[in-house]
């Protein structure tokens, strides 16, 4: 793996580090919900999620990450249509696919 894949990793796992610190230990749906710059703090570690991870596709397409077209995907929905996001898709993202991306990436550079 060449030095600007782990670059875009490293990126990956600051910002889901950053989404982990930024909802706490008790992680609530409703104060997600509730809190505007709490989800927009979220939305932004995304777009650096989603875009770290498109410029990782574009460069080395054969990384193991299960989810890389999801996440892709997802930062169109994120930057494009800022007017439909749906705090549900992006809460069951957190909770659903961020555990097990933040394993595939903390593997790929350890």
């Amino acid at each position: 793996m060449n030095n600007e894949t782990k670059k875009y990793l490293y990126d990956i796992k600051v910002s889901i580090d950053s989404i982990e610190s930024y909802l706490g230990e008790t992680r609530d749906f409703n104060v997600y919900q509730g809190n505007k710059m709490l989800r927009r703090a979220v939305e932004r570690e995304f777009e650096i999620i989603d875009e770290a991870m498109g410029r990782i596709e574009k460069i080395c397409p054969d990384i193991p990450i299960s989810s890389k077209r999801q996440i892709i995907s997802m930062r169109n929905r994120v930057i494009h249509g800022y007017d439909k996001i749906d705090n549900e898709i992006i809460w069951g993202t957190i909770v659903r696919y961020l555990p097990i991306l933040q394993e595939e990436v903390n593997e790929l550079l350890d």
